[in-house]
């Protein structure tokens, strides 16, 4: 998204820093219900990702098989992702995973 709308379309219908930023945090936060996420406020829950907009980068997809079940899964690693602080403690540092997971699961009603 940030790559091809935002930084490299030559054409029309390019988007805005900004509006693709709040598209993916306040906005999609507010449409499921959760009115603590997707702004950097006092009391709100936030995940910070830092980027090198200029170096941001997506690799090729690749399939991995690290589920329980050995299932595999299709990931498509980016490049230009510097750090990634969440519930306040880095996972990523310099574009390396720091082992911290702090996340939680947040499912539906069962």
């Amino acid at each position: 998204m940030l790559t091809h709308w935002v930084r490299d379309r030559a054409r029309e219908g390019r988007m805005g820093l900004e509006e693709v930023v709040h598209g993916q945090t306040r906005a999609t936060a507010a449409m499921y219900g959760f009115m603590d996420r997707g702004l950097l406020k006092p009391g709100y829950k936030a995940d910070v990702n830092v980027i090198d907009f200029s170096n941001l980068h997506l690799r090729a997809p690749e399939v991995v098989y690290d589920l329980p079940t050995e299932a595999r899964r299709l990931v498509q690693r980016a490049d230009g992702y510097l750090t990634t602080i969440a519930s306040g403690e880095p996972i990523l540092e310099n574009g390396v995973p720091t082992g911290a997971l702090p996340g939680k699961l947040v499912r539906g009603a069962r």
